[in-house]
């Protein structure tokens, strides 16, 4: 792949690359919609990746192509970055990459490149191929540069840059990008950002299955809202306790001010929320705010039109996934002889919790986690923001080739669409190692 690359990009730009650099793509074992509240996730890192080809050049310009014609070539002056929240193409995410690093380091004249991306992720698959791009963009420009940065502080920086685009992502996708070891899936924590091992039960394989319908976060509002919605819950909850909700972000900063376990969380909002969704008024009511004051301090710009919000459902959610996290790794690290029997049950209760009271599945993810339940899977999910995407599946490994040949069957030769994507689509995978940057020899 390396040698196609490197001929692709001396036909493309008359000279060869200096240095090439890598970010995996990423599988969420458990831990769903919850980075973003502050809490702690479990991913591993998968072998498909985004591969760059780079060359420094002394022109103050960048330029972007890809190996898959699908993908238009794109070029422009690094001083002057400007990211298209409107459009998220692929390019959009590889100048958060570099305009995060530009502005880290304060560079007044940045090293301009010439790039070629080649990328195995399935895009729009919930596998994290656009973090991949901001992760693998963000090394190229710093090594471009001559700058060197910890795997922490680049992941932290890459995942502020991503909400260039508008996406008010956590810090998984990134983190697990760079931190990412082969062997091993990672519990990764927040603020101050930690990575531990986790080593998954041998006698099961992971498989990862495309319902085939894309889902772009940055395109749709699903995603913003449900980040809007957890932040809504945490001002009530912690209002009702009289804490000083105003600087009360994350679900996660509730507990911890509150000084009680996840359970009790559970508790407090069968307390406090109610099901029915509220309005914006109900809202400004509780908090004692005007509308103005709610659209301009704590709604995000492309939530400031929704009118009802669900605020007890989502933070239901929060509190039980965040629960399922910590008991998954801690089956991980005791392996009792029913390990694989107890990780699946969890894999299925936080698949039921997305899908009820997250509401992030669909149809196609539905049927799909059917399927692979039905075949022999002892839990499965969707992973990724949802809406489309892929499911993960935990499958006992003496069972796995008639799993994807049933599955296979089942799901991806009664749809035309599916079967064109089918070689991609449908993958057992290994925990593989985090973004790396090598050198022609």
């Amino acid at each position: 792949r390396l040698q196609m690359l490197k001929e692709m990009f001396i036909s493309k730009f008359g000279s060869a690359p200096k240095f090439y650099v890598r970010a995996p793509g990423r599988v969420n074992l458990i831990g769903e919609h919850i980075d973003y509240c502050g809490y702690a996730v479990l991913p591993m890192a998968i072998e498909q990746d985004i591969l760059i080809a780079v060359e420094p050049v002394k022109t103050q310009v960048v330029q972007l192509a890809n190996t898959s014609s699908l993908y238009l070539d794109f070029s422009t002056s690094v001083n002057n970055i400007q990211i298209n929240k409107t459009k998220p193409q692929w390019h959009n995410y590889f100048l958060c990459g570099l305009k995060g690093i530009q502005e880290h380091f304060g560079l007044n004249n940045p090293t301009g490149m010439n790039c070629l991306l080649d990328g195995t992720i399935p895009p729009s698959s919930g596998l994290s191929s656009s973090s991949a791009l901001v992760c693998c963009a963000g090394l190229v420009t710093l090594r471009a540069n001559g700058k060197t940065l910890s795997k922490v502080e680049l992941a932290e920086i890459c995942t502020k840059s991503e909400r260039y685009i508008g996406t008010e992502g956590g810090g998984m996708d990134q983190s697990i990008s760079f931190l990412a070891e082969e062997g091993t899936a990672k519990l990764i924590e927040f603020s101050p950002l930690r990575a531990t091992d986790v080593r998954l039960p041998s006698g099961a394989a992971f498989v990862i299955a495309n319902s085939c319908v894309e889902m772009n976060k940055a395109a749709t509002s699903h995603y913003n809202i449900r980040v809007m919605e957890c932040r809504l819950a945490t001002k009530l909850l912690s209002k009702s306790k009289g804490l000083d909700w105003k600087k009360m972000l994350k679900l996660h900063d509730v507990q911890t001010k509150l000084g009680v376990s996840l359970e009790e969380m559970l508790t407090i909002v069968e307390e406090v929320l109610h099901p029915e969704p509220y309005s914006t008024e109900e809202i400004c009511k509780c908090l004692g705010i005007s509308l103005e004051e709610l659209c301009s301090q704590i709604l995000s710009q492309n939530t400031q039109d929704v009118s009802t919000f669900k605020l007890y459902q989502r933070a239901k959610h929060v509190y039980s996934e965040a629960a399922r996290v910590l008991e998954f790794k801690k089956i991980c690290d005791e392996a009792p002889a029913n390990a694989i029997q107890l990780l699946g049950e969890l894999m299925n209760q936080s698949y039921i919790s997305c899908r009820e009271m997250y509401e992030c599945s669909c149809p196609e993810l539905d049927r799909l986690v059917d399927i692979c339940l039905q075949f022999g899977a002892i839990g499965s999910r969707l992973t990724g923001a949802g809406w489309g995407g892929c499911t993960v599946s935990m499958v006992p490994t003496s069972k796995l080739n008639t799993f994807l040949k049933n599955v296979k069957k089942a799901y991806y030769q009664t749809n035309v669409q599916s079967l064109a994507l089918e070689n991609n689509s449908l993958f057992a995978t290994k925990p593989g190692r985090g973004a790396l940057v090598f050198v022609e020899a």
